[in-house]
């Protein structure tokens, strides 16, 4: 069977930035997605649509192909205020390279990297950690089927307490 529009997919693959290998999912626990359902970056599914099990794939996406290029606006200074619980602010929290989960106005969940933390403000950074890069996918289809109508209703991970090890790749392997 060919990756197409509603086929469940298994790969594996080693993600390379400025030549340097920064995630790999392996055979023994490959990464499954729905194709077709925005899953995965668009140009990374047009880079493996018409593939079969046991497939190779090696391919480069620019950044903005991928997760864009780096947004001066997505630099925000924020109170400290805003980082207090309980009136106080933990020590170990306000820290540079620190990831946070944060809430906007509008209620969207979102993740923030410190970048500078000043007397009475903090820099957030709210570009996606990979904004800015090109990045170089090599890998292997392990398997294709079709997806079942209640995975397509319920998405593939429906009834298995969760998520799997690599449902959330911006997330390093972690669920958001």
């Amino acid at each position: 069977m060919k990756i197409g529009k509603h086929t469940v997919v298994a790969l594996t693959y080693d993600l390379e930035v400025d030549h340097e290998v920064i995630q790999s999912v392996k055979e023994d626990q490959p990464m499954e997605f729905i194709y077709g359902t925005g899953y995965l970056l668009p140009k990374f599914e047009e880079q493996i649509v018409d593939k079969e099990a046991g497939s190779g794939f090696d391919f480069k996406l620019k950044a903005a192909d991928a997760y864009g290029e780096e947004d001066p606006e997505a630099f925000v200074e924020l109170p400290k205020e805003l980082f207090k619980v309980n009136g106080q602010i933990d020590p170990g929290l306000l820290k540079v390279g620190q990831v946070l989960p944060m809430q906007d106005a509008e209620g969207n969940r979102l993740h923030g990297t410190i970048e500078d933390v000043q007397e009475d403000t903090v820099i957030m950074n709210f570009n996606h950690a990979l904004a800015g890069s090109d990045l170089h996918f090599t890998g292997t289809i392990v398997s294709v089927r079709q997806a079942t109508k209640e995975e397509l209703a319920n998405g593939l991970y429906a009834g298995q307490g969760g998520c799997s090890p690599t449902a959330c790749s911006s997330c390093a392997g972690g669920c958001c």
